[in-house]
């Protein structure tokens, strides 16, 4: 089988090559696709799944949430269910040269953390 490396970055993948760079068997991915419904493959004459760079990108991210955040699958349902399937967003790099926290600013930014802590407690994110 030919290396999926070696494919364009937009092309078509088949189960097996999407199996292969997950590390997981191809019936897994089969059963996700009758689990999650945002999961859908193209599928050609006799079932031939061929998985465009969307569907590889929300198997990846399934693959993470069960396999290495430790979701459930009715937990990562939810989730795709709320979010779309969307990847979320990186966070900006973190500059490696910012402000030093000068002892004067110690104080303003207890102040925004506790302010902070009682808005999440007050929207039942944060139990203190």
């Amino acid at each position: 089988m030919a290396d999926p490396s070696a494919k364009a970055e937009g092309a078509f993948r088949t189960i097996g090559e999407v199996a292969a760079e997950l590390g997981l068997p191809q019936h897994i991915l089969r059963y996700w696709e009758t689990r999650f419904p945002q999961l859908r493959p193209l599928q050609r004459a006799g079932n031939r799944r061929y998985y465009r760079p969307a569907d590889v990108a929300l198997a990846r991210r399934i693959d993470r949430l069960l396999n290495q955040e430790g979701y459930t699958m009715r937990g990562v349902q939810k989730l795709l269910a709320q979010g779309g399937g969307v990847e979320p967003r990186k966070p900006a790099p973190v500059i490696a040269e910012s402000a030093p926290v000068r002892p004067s600013n110690v104080g303003a930014l207890i102040a925004i953390r506790d302010t902070l802590i009682d808005a999440l407690a007050e929207d039942g994110r944060v139990h203190i």
